[in-house]
């Protein structure tokens, strides 16, 4: 999964495996897998002008992850 840095305070980069559903975050504390996550959300997210804020809101507490 290629993973592409971001500008924000809270996450560094982003990657999107699209077959699987699969959004990987690497925070500055660790690095979590996200899964069943829609490729709008991955846009949504990329797009975001906060990208910590969009996480927040429509990632964290919707989708099951796990810590890579």
């Amino acid at each position: 999964m290629t993973m592409v840095p971001v500008s924000s305070s809270n996450l560094e980069a982003v990657g999107y495996d699209a077959s699987s559903q699969t959004l990987r975050i690497r925070f500055h504390s660790g690095t979590y897998d996200y899964f069943g996550v829609p490729s709008h959300i991955h846009q949504g997210l990329m797009s975001a002008s906060s990208k910590g804020s969009y996480h927040a809101t429509y990632i964290k507490n919707s989708y099951p992850y796990s810590q890579v």
